[in-house]
């Protein structure tokens, strides 16, 4: 379960980042952690990476090791922002390879909730946005995911990476939604 600190950090690593992109901060919603952690659970309970039929955004992040693990909130987000290496500014819209940063930024996404569950050796966070970003119609990209403020840098440090794949045992596994 995410603790008041995870949150925390979870929803401060997306302001940050959205700030950077001229979109307003997020809320955190009491309902969207619930739903978002009864998620987080189902996936750990069928060790399987899905998505939930919910009809907001959602992100899916899972690592696994083969020592214990201990996330900070910001790892999940840090490991979603860094898809923007491949968003095509020129021809903007929906890819694979970029759904979880453009949902991290989308501007009309006002709500957020998160939920984390842990074996110790695996850990799913699921993250749940309201308004749903990713919506793949004429225009949205454009109005929703802006380009980096010039001048505007990660205010926050760099957080570890434990997905690197530098570790013998570790994976990191994620997953986005397209509505």
């Amino acid at each position: 379960m995410a603790d008041s600190s995870f949150k925390r950090e979870f929803l401060e690593a997306h302001n940050v980042y959205r700030a950077q992109h001229s979109a307003p901060a997020l809320s955190l919603s009491t309902e969207l952690c619930a739903e978002a952690q009864r998620w987080a659970d189902h996936l750990l309970q069928r060790n399987t990476m899905m998505h939930s039929s919910t009809n907001d955004g959602e992100n899916i992040y899972c690592f696994s090791s083969s020592a214990p693990i201990k996330l900070t909130g910001r790892e999940a987000v840090d490991s979603w922002y860094s898809e923007i290496k491949y968003y095509n500014w020129n021809q903007p819209g929906f890819n694979s390879k970029t759904g979880h940063f453009t949902q991290v930024v989308w501007k009309g996404s006002t709500e957020l909730g998160v939920g984390v569950a842990s074996s110790g050796r695996k850990v799913f966070v699921v993250g749940q946005y309201r308004s749903a970003g990713n919506m793949n119609s004429p225009g949205y990209f454009q109005q929703n995911v802006l380009p980096k403020v010039a001048g505007s840098n990660n205010i926050i440090p760099e957080s570890p990476n434990p997905g690197s794949g530098s570790t013998p045992g570790e994976t990191k596994m994620i997953c986005c939604i397209l509505l």
